[in-house]
């Protein structure tokens, strides 16, 4: 899914689309009417300080039409397991998870399964071989995608590298599933409840009925957006409701590994990097379905793609990070 650091850092160099040193001599509406050329672009929207300042769908794309934001839902699995950690339903992030998961665990184990934590599972340092790339229609083939997941052998010590694996993350939707008595989807309902705007319009599900952690989770770009707003907002509805800690979202935003293949940083379900001189905190789905933030500028961007063409291996990720940089430069230069 990703490519390698010295790829992704030509790739910058390069910036054919969007050069992210460029003079920022056009309206954020020109920036997005530009914007149409990257081909696999969907929709744009552009909000700050809670307000939304440039929006655009392409090629008769809907901003309110649901669409597969693939991973980025696992910054909604992070969103869940903060709250639930909260609630006191999770101790935290340093719990063990094969006592939870007992019933799913291989017979013939090797004992650092006892080894991973919650917070493995959230930074994708569970050590077990990855369910992602080119393993990922075979675990979704298997009949039971928690005891595959848990089943795949050890190519590294809990704790250690990032092995990006959707495995790992709907490891967490069974906890929570567990953990409740009832469906994630439920949980993210009432607890996200009081975000205007947020919906999971559908969600795939396992052969035992458990959703998906981290993919084919369908939302609408405002709806993405709304999700967005929260976590720059400090976890505050736009009543004042307190929805997710302060202390979780520092900590989702804190880096607690790297990506061998971006060389981005890694939180609780979020990407890290500096784009457009700005320190950056985003969600990123397959295809380019990006959640962005920008704390220093109170900006949110939301921009959705094809998901049925790579983001990675096409440039396209690369030319949607160069378009952030471009709506930040304007943005610098009108201020």
């Amino acid at each position: 899914m990703f490519r390698s650091l010295l790829l992704a850092s030509s790739m910058l160099l390069a910036a054919p689309a969007f050069a992210q040193d460029a003079a920022p001599s056009r309206t954020l509406t020109e920036v997005l009417e530009d914007a149409e050329r990257l081909g696999p672009l969907e929709t744009v929207i552009v909000s700050q300080n809670g307000e939304i300042i440039a929006e655009r769908g392409y090629d008769g794309h809907s901003l309110d039409a649901p669409t597969n934001i693939k991973s980025a839902s696992k910054t909604i699995i992070s969103a869940l397991i903060g709250v639930a950690i909260e609630k006191g339903i999770l101790e935290s992030t340093d719990q063990k998870i094969a006592p939870i998961l007992r019933d799913d665990l291989p017979s013939n184990a090797d004992p650092r399964i006892e080894d991973i934590t919650i917070g493995d599972l959230l930074t994708m340092r569970a050590g077990l071989e990855p369910t992602s790339g080119v393993n990922y229609g075979r675990w979704v083939a298997s009949d039971n995608w928690v005891r595959a997941a848990l089943a795949r052998p050890f190519v590294d010590d809990p704790g250690a590298g990032m092995l990006y694996s959707t495995g790992s993350s709907h490891l967490l939707s069974a906890i929570l599933t567990q953990q409740t008595g009832r469906s994630t989807l439920a949980n993210a309902r009432e607890w996200l409840g009081a975000v205007p705007s947020f919906a999971i319009a559908s969600w795939d599900r396992d052969p035992q009925g458990i959703y998906l952690g981290g993919n084919q989770m369908a939302m609408t770009p405002r709806s993405l957006l709304a999700f967005g707003e929260l976590y720059r907002n400090g976890g505050l509805a736009p009543d004042g409701t307190s929805v997710i800690s302060q202390a979780w979202i520092d900590q989702s935003w804190s880096p607690h590994t790297r990506s061998i293949r971006t060389g981005d940083s890694y939180g609780y379900g979020w990407f890290l990097r500096n784009i457009g001189g700005e320190d950056t905190r985003f969600a990123w789905g397959f295809g380019g379905q990006m959640l962005y933030i920008v704390p220093a500028l109170d900006l949110t961007v939301v921009m959705t793609s094809d998901e049925t063409t790579g983001a990675a291996n096409t440039g396209h990720r690369d030319d949607l990070h160069n378009l952030l940089a471009e709506i930040i430069a304007t943005i610098s230069d009108a201020e």
